[in-house]
């Protein structure tokens, strides 16, 4: 037998950093996301041997352990230790033995919510296996206790629910970790026309999100009032990205675009650098309305809004920081597992 699953990436589209806590639990968050055509992809396969085998196909890297009710974390593949760990603890209180292959279509730390869609991944492999009894907000919430709790990590809340939900969400932040999953009907037309003028270039640099957004945390802590401000109006660009989504007003959307991305590298040191800086103003010359950095910033994906046919021209133009344009498709389907027999 062999369980499959996979988990769409999300680009985050406006009101990022509202998720995280202690600003959601205070002020409420809120935040426009799309799932799309780039995964995080689980391979489980049950054995009897006594042993519990990891592999990580995009470092051709391979861990093996005794099975045992709790493994140790090792520094390299602490989410599956993290998930397996709890697993046991909460669902099969014993032992599991199997073969687990994990794979993405980006690179870690690419501000697509690489982490987070990871475990959901993985997480739907252990319920189609054991078939436990979790629907999507079970499953979303469990990947971020495992994340954020159980493991430490510092960051927010959108990712886990984008992954396992899927589609176009509206998603709605609230104290004691409560997250309201709002999905939007959008038109085919509208979400095609978005695909074709929203450009996604890969700077080919990485960051570790956790050092952003413990300075965001750190603002929010301090009651920093300019960080703060910049977080209230990201907020309501998630509203009106809403209103611009649910009237199809595909122009406006590069407009809160720019002002979100203003206002978000006010939230923290190192959202933005010297080099994002030029990417941007570039594609801005080139013809792009507005854009932004995905994820908690400091490098990874950046999406322009390139209306018209300015999309040829912004392309052209990024080809001078040697980065790569990812092609992508909008997806609505969410974490998704099989068995093979």
């Amino acid at each position: 037998m062999i369980i499959r699953s996979k988990a769409p990436f999300r680009l985050g589209l406006a009101g990022g950093g509202t998720d995280v806590s202690p600003y959601s639990d205070m002020f409420g968050g809120a935040i426009l996301n799309a799932t799309i055509s780039l995964y995080a992809r689980t391979t489980l396969i049950p054995t009897n041997n006594g042993k519990i085998v990891f592999t990580n196909a995009d470092k051709s890297k391979t861990y093996t352990f005794d099975s045992k009710e709790e493994l140790e974390l090792n520094g390299d593949i602490d989410l599956q230790i993290g998930i397996y760990n709890r697993i046991v603890k909460t669902y099969s209180k014993a032992p599991l033995s199997f073969e687990m292959t994990t794979s993405m279509d980006v690179p870690t730390g690419s501000g697509l919510g690489t982490s987070s869609t990871l475990v959901v991944s993985i997480l739907g492999a252990f319920v189609e296996w054991l078939k436990l009894p979790l629907g999507e907000y079970d499953i979303a919430h469990l990947a971020y206790e495992i994340e954020r709790v159980d493991l430490g990590m510092k960051g927010g809340k959108q990712d886990q629910y984008a992954a396992t939900f899927g589609g176009v969400n509206f998603l709605e932040f609230l104290e004691n970790d409560k997250v309201i999953v709002n999905p939007l009907r959008t038109k085919k037309s509208f979400l095609n026309e978005l695909n074709f003028v929203l450009v996604l270039y890969y700077t080919k640099t990485s960051r570790e999100s956790a050092k952003i957004i413990e300075k965001q945390i750190d603002n929010v802590k301090k009651s920093d009032s300019k960080p703060i401000e910049a977080m209230h109006k990201l907020k309501k660009q998630a509203f009106d990205m809403k209103q611009a989504f649910l009237i199809s007003d595909i122009n406006r959307i590069g407009e809160i675009l720019h002002e979100s991305w203003l206002n978000k590298k006010q939230m923290a040191s190192g959202i933005s650098n010297d080099l994002i800086d030029g990417i941007y103003e570039k594609a801005i010359q080139a013809g792009a309305t507005g854009g932004k950095i995905s994820g908690a910033g400091g490098g990874g994906f950046m999406m322009f809004f390139a209306p018209k046919t300015s999309r040829y021209n912004v392309i052209e133009a990024l080809q001078e920081f040697g980065g790569d344009i990812v092609n992508y498709d909008f997806v609505n389907q969410g974490l998704y597992t099989w068995t093979v027999e």
